[in-house]
C-alpha cells in the first residue's frame, strides 16, 4: 500500500517535529499525531506496563499496530498529509532496544509505504526538554535520531534534513520541498 499523499517528519525525541507539524496545520493541513506518545499516556492512565521504561516489547507491539491504523486511517486521503512519524520509527525503536523478531515491523515497513521524501528533525541540544512521556537524556535522544535516521534511509526514502530554525522557517522548508510533488495534487485551500 503506498501513500504518496501522506509525508512523515520524524527524527528523535525533543527535536521539533510536533511543533512544525503545528505549524503546517495551521496553514490549513492536517496531521496524524504520534502513537508512540498516545500510548504512554493512555498506559499511564490506565496502569498498564507497555511503557519504555517498563514492558517495551509490548509497548513496541502496540506502537506497530496502531502507527498501521494511523497509516491506514489517513491512507484514503487525496490531500497532503503529514504524519508525526512513521511506521519505520517502530522499527529503529526495536533495534535500539535490542528486539530479536523483527519480521513483522520489517514486513510493516514494506507493506505500508509512506511518501518517498521524509523529513528528518535532527538531534538538536538547544531545545531538548524532558517531560511525562520523554525520559531520555539528551545522549539516548541522540542515539534515537540516528538509528531513526538510518532505518529511513534502509527503507528507501529520501531522507530531508531539516534546517535548526523556527518553526514557521521549518514548516515553509517542507511546503517548498515538497512542492514539486504535490503540483497534482490537491491541498488545503
Amino acid at each position: 500500500m503506498d501513500n504518496p499523499n501522506l509525508f512523515v517528519v520524524t527524527g528523535g525525541p525533543g527535536c521539533g517535529k510536533t511543533t512544525v507539524l503545528l505549524e503546517l496545520e495551521k496553514l490549513g493541513y492536517s496531521y496524524a499525531p504520534e502513537v508512540a506518545r498516545q500510548i504512554i499516556q493512555e498506559q499511564v492512565r490506565s496502569g498498564g506496563r507497555a511503557l519504555p521504561w517498563d514492558d517495551r516489547e509490548l509497548y513496541t507491539k502496540l506502537m506497530l499496530e496502531q502507527s498501521i491504523e494511523s497509516y491506514k486511517r489517513h491512507a484514503s486521503s487525496s490531500q497532503v498529509t503529514f504524519a508525526d512519524r512513521g511506521i519505520p520509527d517502530t522499527l529503529g525503536y526495536a533495534r535500539l532496544i535490542g528486539l530479536e523478531d523483527l519480521s513483522a515491523i520489517q514486513s510493516a515497513c514494506s507493506d505500508y509505504r509512506y511518501a518517498r521524501r521524509v523529513f528528518f528533525a535532527p538531534a538538536w541540544k538547544e531545545i531538548y526538554a524532558t517531560d511525562q512521556e520523554r525520559k531520555q537524556d539528551f545522549a539516548e535522544a541522540q542515539r534515537t535520531c540516528d538509528q531513526i535516521l538510518e532505518v529511513y534511509q534502509e527503507c528507501g526514502y529520501e531522507v530531508v534534513e531539516l534546517p535548526r530554525t523556527a518553526p514557521e522557517a521549518r514548516a515553509e522548508f517542507i511546503l517548498e520541498q515538497i512542492s514539486e510533488l504535490i503540483s497534482e495534487m490537491p491541498c488545503p485551500a
